[in-house]
């Protein structure tokens, strides 16, 4: 039997995107429930219309940002649909490619609440209740960029090594309380979804959609941890975190920066829009 057979999957995020093509791999999975929270209204109606076939599908216009509206809608999916067994916090943001000389407090702010607070508040309200059953798995789609410094994306490269940081420590906790409910962080490289419209990679791959989706839900089926993805460099979160130990701060960022081109990615940046 699956690990999503039979489960109440909710994903934030899950009406574009990689969240949407998440769900309907989750429904075929045998999900008994998929609820999506989304910002965009006619996104989640169109993804409940057509994945109606598919399962039971719930729909919620929740803005993650707001704390009172995510305890709010979690009580309305206790009520209306039940525990949530699997979490996935798919929701994110990036508000432009300037450098932070640049930059205001808004984007700051923004930023820093979708990307890294907000996960956090939703696990607050899904995780007592897992650690009460002692089942549940919580994926926390982090980036890359939470572990590669990057030029021209500091706010979102600080909201993603935020994200990485908090998921593995609760994974910890967990580990440490012998529970059984289960953390996994994805950092993927960048995802031609439209939200990294523009960006231009010399020599890694950027990661189609269905096989970013395909390996999130893989990772959590198979209870892994810490899963990166870049497509060419076998495990590649395991070799970031060897060259970042091993050299120094110059020749890695001649690595990375130079050889790889990854400093010059967000050059031509313009997102979605």
């Amino acid at each position: 039997m699956g690990k999503f057979n039979d489960k109440r999957v909710l994903i934030t995020g899950g009406a574009s995107g990689i969240g949407r093509l998440m769900g309907a791999m989750a429904l075929e999975k045998g999900a008994a429930a998929l609820i999506i929270w989304d910002i965009n209204q006619a996104n989640i109606d169109s993804t409940v219309a057509q994945y109606a076939q598919k399962g039971n599908v719930f729909g919620y216009r929740v803005d993650v940002s707001d704390d009172k509206a995510v305890a709010e809608a979690y009580s309305r999916v206790k009520s209306e649909v039940g525990d949530v067994d699997i979490l996935i916090n798919c929701a994110g943001i990036i508000t432009g490619n300037k450098t932070f000389d640049r930059c205001t407090t808004d984007e700051i702010h923004r930023t820093m609440a979708i990307n890294a607070v907000a996960p956090m508040v939703v696990a607050l309200q899904v995780l007592p209740d897992m650690v009460a059953r002692n089942s549940g798995h919580i994926c926390n789609i982090a980036s890359a960029g939470g572990m590669i410094s990057n030029p021209k994306m500091s706010i979102y490269a600080a909201s993603k090594w935020a994200a990485i940081g908090w998921s593995d420590s609760v994974r910890i906790e967990l580990e440490q309380m012998k529970s059984k409910v289960k953390i996994t962080t994805i950092a993927p490289y960048y995802i031609t979804t439209g939200m990294f419209d523009g960006v231009k990679s010399r020599v890694l791959p950027l990661l189609k959609p269905e096989y970013a989706a395909r390996q999130i839900i893989r990772a959590i089926e198979r209870d892994k941890r810490m899963k990166m993805l870049m497509r060419w460099i076998p495990v590649p979160h395991h070799f970031v975190r060897l060259m970042q130990g091993l050299l120094p701060t110059r020749f890695f960022d001649w690595l990375f920066g130079q050889v790889f081109g990854i400093y010059h990615t967000m050059d031509n940046f313009t997102g979605r829009r």
